[in-house]
């Protein structure tokens, strides 16, 4: 005969398991649209950029349904210590993997004014900031795995890869404020491809918040300051 503490017990795991699918789904969403903003990108794919942009609802949809299902696991279940930690971390998270969301819709967005009539092939960072994505998003699906298995080493690594994408994007900026001096009739295009490489950097930032949450959860402490190498703004 089931108790009803066992009871509880099995339902506030169903929830976690609820939630934790929720975090991967919209993680899933969150690295298909970094991909597929740098690929209409690169592409000069229109079509694809007015894609990344309608699915960002889905995006938004999911973080809706978790914050209810957060609401609902508090109060219901009244989850203590590592458990509730776990619950808040999955709500900020969220909130978090809506923002990368943001961070390539905006990308999208900038894809026909990178691609204007002023467009200047030659422009060698375009062929750079893949690279650059390809570790943000990285960057984003292992600190979800780092969530969904509790693993707080993971997210220690995770967050030593920040120094990377700055790195990225400080060499990024270097070369295309040079060009813009060099070249002033590119200076629209240029501005929308920097803009492009701060939403990178952006998400880099983003996915250490998500490792740092990560530890907390894990751990109940506070991951160490890391050192930063970004000076442009």
């Amino acid at each position: 005969m089931t108790t009803g503490h066992e009871h509880t017990v099995k339902a506030f795991d169903r929830d976690i398991g609820h939630l934790r699918a929720l975090i991967s789904q919209m993680g899933g969403l969150a690295e298909q649209a970094i991909t597929d903003a740098m690929l209409a990108l690169s592409r000069n794919d229109p079509a694809l950029a007015k894609q990344v942009r309608a699915q960002d609802k889905a995006i938004d949809a999911i973080e809706a349904e978790v914050e209810k299902l957060v609401v609902r696991v508090i109060a219901l279940r009244a989850p203590m210590a590592d458990d509730l930690r776990e619950v808040v971390a999955a709500l900020k998270i969220a909130a978090v993997i809506e923002r990368i969301g943001d961070y390539a819709k905006n990308i999208a967005k900038r894809v026909s004014s990178i691609h204007g009539e002023t467009h200047d092939p030659r422009i060698e960072p375009l062929s750079i900031l893949p690279a650059m994505a390809q570790l943000a998003s990285d960057m984003v699906h292992d600190v979800l795995d780092a969530f969904s298995a509790r693993d707080a080493q993971a997210a220690v690594e995770i967050c030593k890869r920040d120094n990377a994408l700055d790195d990225y994007y400080n060499s990024i900026f270097r070369v295309l404020v040079t060009y813009m001096v060099e070249n002033p009739k590119t200076i629209s295009q240029v501005a929308h491809l920097l803009f492009v490489a701060k939403n990178l950097e952006r998400i880099g930032d983003h996915a250490t918040n998500v490792a740092e949450m990560v530890y907390f959860a894990a751990t109940g402490q506070t991951m160490a300051e890391r050192e930063t190498t970004e000076f442009a703004g």
